[in-house]
């Protein structure tokens, strides 16, 4: 993501996900749809965008209050990053 490939991080993301062990599927897939959202976002899909950023942040905010593994991921910020572009319609 850092490289400004979101939909190519979701690939990897989505892998994951699939292949994880159960109790870790709400980390990989909310933050598979964060990466989605993010490139519907450069592509002007707002809507789209806009309903994943709430998907992905619901799954990871579960995901975060319970002791499964992060990752050293700070899951509250991504979170939070997903809730100020839903506050902000972006």
């Amino acid at each position: 993501m850092e490289g400004g490939r979101p939909f190519a991080a979701h690939e990897v993301l989505e892998a994951r996900w699939k292949a994880g062990p159960d109790e870790e599927r709400q980390l990989w897939q909310g933050l598979a749809q964060i990466c989605v959202a993010l490139t519907h976002a450069a592509r002007g899909n707002s809507v789209g965008a806009l309903r994943l950023f709430e998907r992905g942040a619901a799954r990871l905010q579960e995901y975060g209050s319970g002791e499964g593994r992060t990752y050293g991921l700070d899951l509250s910020a991504v979170v939070n990053c997903a809730r100020d572009r839903l506050l902000t319609g972006q």
